[in-house]
């Protein structure tokens, strides 16, 4: 199963794709979609759209789990935000009815590092931790590695407590993951 992970914003968004075989979670590729500012922003929403269907037409996942959104103290920010996330949303629903999911940024941060308010830099060495042999590179922003663990993240919860693309409250860490 591939896992598109997607960290939303209008100005840059993060992807990143990882296979679930079995027990087994493999990276397959990430980076990141930057956006021209310069253009205007209804234009610029085309754009998020568009890419967001070339990234499915590309790759074939077969789940998308998307950030939701975050608190931002500007108003028009987070306005911003919420209209690249739901351009981005409904490019995804277009093929994947029922196939998209969201998971707060607490709860990815919680996933992939055991701590729910873990800094950018906790994320990335956790990913290079579980990816050691498979990521040979520093990721380009945090938007790319903040993608991935949203991939991780839903690699780990899907299916559980009746996950069928809503928020979800409760989860286990990567440590849980891959007790036994």
């Amino acid at each position: 199963m591939i896992i598109l992970g997607i960290d939303p914003g209008s100005r840059k968004a993060g992807f990143g794709l990882v296979e679930l075989s079995g027990r087994k979670l493999n990276y397959l590729e990430s980076g990141v979609l930057n956006y021209d500012c310069k253009k205007d922003f209804l234009d610029r929403l085309g754009n998020i759209y568009r890419s967001c269907e070339e990234l499915v037409h590309r790759y074939n996942p077969d789940e998308i789990a998307v950030e939701s959104l975050i608190y931002v103290k500007s108003v028009s920010a987070l306005a911003k935000l919420a209209q690249a996330r739901g351009a981005m949303v409904a490019a995804f629903m277009k093929s994947h009815s029922e196939k998209v999911f969201e998971y707060s940024p607490n709860l990815v941060k919680s996933t992939v590092t055991g701590h729910g308010h873990a800094d950018k830099t906790s994320v990335d060495k956790s990913l290079m931790m579980l990816f050691k042999n498979q990521i040979q590179r520093e990721f380009k922003t945090h938007d790319e590695s903040d993608a991935l663990a949203i991939a991780i993240c839903h690699s780990l919860l899907r299916g559980q407590n009746g996950n069928t693309g809503k928020y979800l409250k409760g989860g286990r860490s990567l440590k849980e993951a891959f007790k036994r």
